[in-house]
Order: structure tokens, then C-alpha cells, then sequence
């Protein structure tokens, strides 16, 4: 059964990571591309700084959600290296249950919220599109937050050894 959590948690960190690629390539071509045609051209893209906001906000909660599935986030973890190795294993299991329920949390206020029906016709002003679109990339992120999470709760042997694969 771990192993298969564990196969799930990689996947899903692999569709993380091609995410990050795809939305850090499309925001640079697309600053780019806004670059060169106001400069050159005198004829920005009207939509561009929109969409680049809605794409770095987008990476940046996938990109938080990945730094948890491969260890990488930064921590303050002085108290834990002051204590002595029971004590701090069992802060840091507590830390971890507290970290899991407060992403819990998260991802129950956030459905609501997205569900809420103003949230749905809620449209941009730019593109005209519906923006509970980009809102449910945060939430969908808050879930595999919780799940990286839960699964560092019940596998801390993979986050210790650093086997998380790309």
C-alpha cells in the first residue's frame, strides 16, 4: 500500500514539474513577445500582463506545492537541532501533523470558496474568461499540498533520504 501512495505521490510530483516547465516557458514567451512588440512595434498585447500575473501566481502554488513533495522547502529548525533525538523526532512528527491539518484546512475553505456562485461568474476584464479558472489551480494546489503532506506523515523515510525523483 506505501508503495503505491508512494507511486501516486511521484506522479504527481512529475505532473508538477512539467507544469512549472510549461508555465515558466509560456510566461517568458509571452513577456517576451510583449517586450518586442511594444518596443519595436509600438503595439503591446493587451492581454499579456494579465495572463502573466495569473501564470506566475499559478507557478508560484505549484512550484511550493513541489518544494513539499521533494523536501526542498525552507526551514527554521533550530529548536529540533537543539533537542535531543527522541524529543526532536517527536516535535518534528507534531510539526508535521499540525502542517497537514492546517492544509486541511486550506482545502476546505478554498472548494468553498470557489464554489461560491459569484466566484463563478466572476469573469476577467481583459480576456473575458471565467476566473474561477485560474482560482481552482490554487485550489487543486492546496490538495496536492495536503497530499505531499500526508504522505510525509505515514513515508518520512523518502523525504529523509531525498529519494524524491524529478
Amino acid at each position: 500500500m506505501l508503495k503505491i501512495i508512494n507511486e501516486i505521490d511521484g506522479l504527481i510530483g512529475k505532473l508538477e514539474y512539467g507544469l512549472l516547465i510549461l508555465l515558466v516557458s509560456c510566461l517568458t514567451v509571452i513577456l517576451s513577445a510583449q517586450v518586442v512588440l511594444r518596443s519595436f512595434f509600438s503595439s503591446p498585447i493587451f492581454w499579456a500582463e494579465e495572463v502573466a500575473v495569473q501564470i506566475l501566481i499559478s507557478a508560484t502554488f505549484i512550484g511550493v506545492s513541489y518544494l513539499l513533495y521533494s523536501g526542498k522547502l525552507v526551514r527554521v529548525d533550530f529548536i529540533l537541532t537543539v533537542l535531543k533525538a527522541p524529543y526532536a523526532v517527536w516535535l518534528d512528527k507534531i510539526l508535521e501533523l499540525v502542517a497537514l491539518v492546517v492544509l486541511a484546512v486550506l482545502c476546505y475553505y478554498a472548494t468553498e470558496w470557489i464554489l461560491r456562485p459569484e466566484i463563478k461568474v466572476d469573469v476577467s476584464p481583459t480576456t473575458q474568461l471565467p476566473r474561477w479558472y485560474n482560482y481552482a489551480v490554487l485550489v487543486v494546489s492546496f490538495y496536492f499540498m495536503s497530499w505531499h503532506q500526508f504522505v510525509k506523515v505515514i513515508c518520512p523515510t523518502k523525504i529523509a533520504q531525498g529519494e524524491a525523483p524529478l
